[in-house]
This record gives C-alpha cells, sequence and structure tokens, in this order.
C-alpha cells in the first residue's frame, strides 16, 4: 500500500510539472493563433502519447523478465531522478535562475505574435506548436508512467495517476489562465526528483536481487536519506554563494 501511495503520488506530481509547462505553450498559442488549431495540436499530442503507452506498456510487462525490467527501469529513474534533483537544488541554492512560467509565456506570445497567419481558418503555426509543446512535455511523462507503472506491475494505476494530472492541471489553467507561476513548480521538482531517484534505487536493489529491510517501506527511508542529503547540499552551496560574494570580484 505504500508503494502504491508513493507511486501515484510521483507520477501526479511529475506529471503535474510537465503539464504546467506545456499549459504555458497551449495558452501562448490560443492567445496569439487562435484557440481552435491550438486544441486540435493539443488532444492530437494527447492521443499520440496515450497510444505509445497502450502499445509499448502491456508488451514490454508481458515479454520481458521482470528482474530484467526492474534493473533497467531502476537505472533509467536514477539517471532522471538525479536530472531533476541536481536542477532543484540549484534553484534551491540560488546558483540557478527559477523556472518562471510568466516568462517564459511573454516570450512565446511576443515570438508567435510575429508569424503571419495565412488565411482565417486553421491555422498550422498554433497547430504545430501546440502539438510539439504537449508532446515533447508528455514524453518524459510517458517515460516515468512506464517506468513506475511496468516495474511496480501497476502500470493501471501509475496511468490514472498522469490522467488526473493533466484534468487538475487543465482545470486549474482555465481558471487561472496566465498566472502559472503560483503553481510551486519548482518545489514539486524537488519532491519529484527524491521519489523517482529513491524509486530508482529500489527497482535496481530489486533487479539486482537485493532484499530490502521492510520490502517496500524501504522506499520511505530512501527518500528520507535523500532528501537529508539533498537538503546538506542545498545549505553547502548557499554557504560556498554567500562567501563568494562577501569576497567580491576576483581582482583582473
Amino acid at each position: 500500500m505504500t508503494s502504491t501511495a508513493l507511486l501515484v503520488l510521483a507520477v501526479f506530481a511529475a506529471c503535474a510539472v510537465e503539464a504546467v509547462e506545456a499549459l504555458t505553450i497551449v495558452l501562448a498559442a490560443g492567445v496569439t493563433r487562435g484557440w481552435r488549431s491550438t486544441f486540435e495540436g493539443a488532444a492530437a499530442a494527447l492521443l499520440c502519447l496515450v497510444a505509445l503507452v497502450a502499445a509499448f506498456g502491456p508488451a514490454l510487462l508481458h515479454y520481458v523478465p521482470i528482474f530484467v525490467l526492474r534493473l533497467v527501469v531502476g537505472g533509467l529513474l536514477l539517471a532522471l531522478g538525479l536530472q531533476w534533483l541536481r536542477k532543484a537544488i540549484l534553484r534551491a541554492s540560488g546558483l540557478k535562475a527559477k523556472h518562471d512560467e510568466d516568462a517564459i509565456y511573454r516570450r512565446e506570445v511576443a515570438r508567435l505574435a510575429g508569424v503571419p497567419r495565412q488565411g482565417s481558418g486553421r491555422d498550422a503555426t498554433g497547430f504545430v506548436i501546440s502539438f510539439k509543446g504537449v508532446f515533447l512535455e508528455g514524453m518524459e511523462v510517458v517515460l516515468i508512467v512506464l517506468s513506475l507503472g511496468l516495474s511496480s506491475g501497476r502500470l493501471g494505476a501509475a496511468v490514472a495517476a498522469a490522467a488526473a494530472a493533466i484534468v487538475v492541471v487543465a482545470g486549474v489553467g482555465a481558471v487561472v489562465a496566465r498566472r502559472l507561476a503560483e503553481v510551486p513548480e519548482n518545489a514539486m521538482k524537488m519532491g519529484v526528483g527524491l521519489m523517482l531517484v529513491s524509486f530508482g534505487t529500489f527497482w535496481s536493489g530489486e533487479g539486482a536481487g537485493i532484499r530490502w529491510p521492510g520490502s517496500d517501506g524501504a522506499i520511505l527511508a530512501l527518500i528520507a536519506a535523500y532528501a537529508l542529503v539533498a537538503f546538506l547540499a542545498v545549505r553547502l552551496l548557499q554557504r560556498g554563494r554567500a562567501a563568494q560574494l562577501d569576497r567580491g570580484p576576483e581582482p583582473a
């Protein structure tokens, strides 16, 4: 039960983060290029992503041995989670600018507004921009859904969590429109990174034959351990940055 709850939370949070980024592009395209073509592009991308999960999910689960699947998936989750965690740590310590969806929205609007429309019907630019934004952001979600769902044998729960996140973000986006900066995306990325590296460590160990103490409960211990490491890394980087600012610029 612990493993299922954590899996659903990890998939939901990861999908929500990617959905916010995709929504930024969709809103910018809709405002500047028209909503009909934009929605059609987003819908086409979602259909492609659903088809990928439906095509590869059951096939992998049926034909690939579970220990091989867990070993490979664990390595993928570790790589992906460490990437998310690294960026979140750098942002939390002030060494990397925080993700600003409002600024991204303004840039997209300015860029798309400069592209002339062809006729009054469907707008090809709006369709392509929307499709590309949703599809590229969604591919990372597909990877997470397949990885976590297949390695745990709970693909249905992972798909349901991803779908719920898309519905929630779309609903919130319709209400708050361009106020996307209010979504605590950077904090969510830190949490998702912690869960992904923890699941990656757990499933890699399972695939290699390790018997974790407490079975699925070991995932909670791994999350706590990685969270402590991330906290210490943020504090260490903050102190280093503060010391560098106190010293001032290096003499020429």
